[in-house]
């Protein structure tokens, strides 16, 4: 069962240097501009088509040619108070490895607290990762790998936006809101990604350790729109280890011993969530690593992200779709699950949470993909051509990629695991 929480947050900040911004220390923390060596820049792509610097990014493409490149999106920390630093987004460490190692990588401004509340900013971020991949061939994005990575704040949205593939909603109690937004004009695209960097995340904002604001509440609740006491449900559901689910994409967590703005639990606490949830994840506690800096952004470290990111993305290579005609890749599959550690703690069950029933689920199809929404099962699938020409099997959760079926008109079956059978026609133009 899928829980639901609260976003984390943050405001213009009464110092701006005091609270980061990339200027060293705060809860953005020192990430520093600098630029990604051996790279082509692209700068101030407007994602959404509005015009506004908030929904700006910037990509940096590998100089070593090739047909097509994996993407890494990297989100800045700002404690959500800037929106405006994708040149400082650790571009001379983080995503300088991540060129190195081959992938294209988008840095977004998203909006701040001052900008909008809790969860625009998760619609950027969103956004963001429909408009890679309804830019795949003019940005020679290879969108068969497509991740999220993210310093502090930038954490939190990417580990919301890996955790919350397939929902549409958050829920507690009587609090609901809009996971996916309607920004930009690639809606048709999925949101979802298929790995996650976080570094020194804030991820369950309702037991984090708040930070005040001087006297006029907190930057959590600044975000939010609400302060703490009083107001569960609205913190709930922006918090990344209750939406933790089976088929969540894997997800590497770097924080520090000696973090002083984001308490180090706030990784445990996902890393243990994902780890109930058999998801292929791996949680390094960093000596003597404060909040960002040198430490932090280690060789070694970087090391590790990039081998967890090329793991991943073979794994996902080695999972494909039975054709029984013909070679055909249109599922969006799992990646294999990690089954080596069963966490059987106990979750919380107090906050109103509607369970997922297998059988009480519905489909539909949005542009070039088929969701199904209710259910965290796994389905089975045969499309099938009306002529008989071609004949697909294989297993999804959430949603299936059917971009690459050549034009023309299908019926797609789907079994769910407890025996229920549904069809639908498609047809692609």
């Amino acid at each position: 069962m899928k829980k639901i929480m609260i976003a984390v947050g943050v405001t213009a900040v009464l110092s701006f240097a005091q609270w980061g911004g990339g200027m060293g220390g705060g809860f953005g923390g020192p990430q520093g501009g600098g630029s990604v060596p051996d790279a082509d820049k692209t700068a101030d792509v407007n994602y959404v088509g509005d015009g506004k610097t908030y929904h700006t990014l910037d990509i940096y493409v590998p100089k070593q040619a090739k047909d097509s490149y994996p993407v890494v999106i990297h989100t800045y920390g700002s404690a959500w108070s800037s929106n405006n630093m994708k040149g400082s987004a650790d571009l001379s460490t983080i995503c300088a490895a991540y060129v190195k190692a081959g992938y294209a990588v988008v840095t977004p401004n998203h909006r701040s607290a001052s900008d909008a509340k809790y969860p625009a900013q998760l619609h950027d971020i969103k956004a963001v990762v429909r408009f890679v991949r309804g830019n795949a061939a003019k940005y020679k994005f290879d969108t068969n790998f497509v991740a999220v990575s993210g310093f502090s704040s930038g954490g939190h949205l990417s580990s919301l936006t890996a955790t919350t593939c397939g929902l549409k909603e958050g829920k507690s109690g009587s609090v609901t809101v809009d996971l996916v937004g309607d920004l930009g004009e690639f809606t048709s695209f999925s949101s979802c990604v298929d790995g996650a960097v976080l570094w020194s995340p804030p991820t369950d904002i309702y037991t984090m350790n708040p930070i005040s604001m001087g006297g006029s509440g907190t930057m959590e609740g600044k975000f939010i729109g609400v302060e703490r006491e009083g107001n569960k449900d609205k913190w709930m559901v922006a918090s990344s280890p209750y939406y933790a689910s089976d088929d969540d994409p894997p997800v590497i967590i770097f924080h520090g011993t000696k973090d002083q703005v984001v308490n180090i639990e706030q990784s445990k606490e996902l890393y243990d969530s994902l780890k109930h949830h058999n998801v292929v994840t791996e949680y390094v506690q960093v000596p003597n690593g404060e909040h960002g800096g040198n430490v932090m952004n280690s060789t070694e470290n970087l090391n590790k992200a990039v081998a967890f990111l090329d793991k991943a993305r073979e794994a996902k290579s080695a999972k494909v779709p039975v054709d029984t005609t013909a070679k055909d890749t249109v599922a969006k599959d799992t990646v294999a699950k990690d089954t080596t550690v069963k966490d059987t703690t106990a979750k919380d069950t107090t906050s109103g949470f509607v369970p997922l029933i297998a059988k009480s689920y519905d489909m539909e199809i949005h542009g070039n993909r088929l969701f199904v929404y209710g259910t965290l099962a796994e389905f089975r699938y045969t499309i099938v051509s009306v002529n008989g020409s071609r004949k697909i099997n294989g297993i999804f959760r959430k949603e299936l990629d059917l971009s690459s079926l050549p034009t023309g008109i299908y019926g797609i079956m789907l079994n769910s695991p407890s025996g229920e059978m549904k069809a639908i026609r498609y047809v692609k133009k």
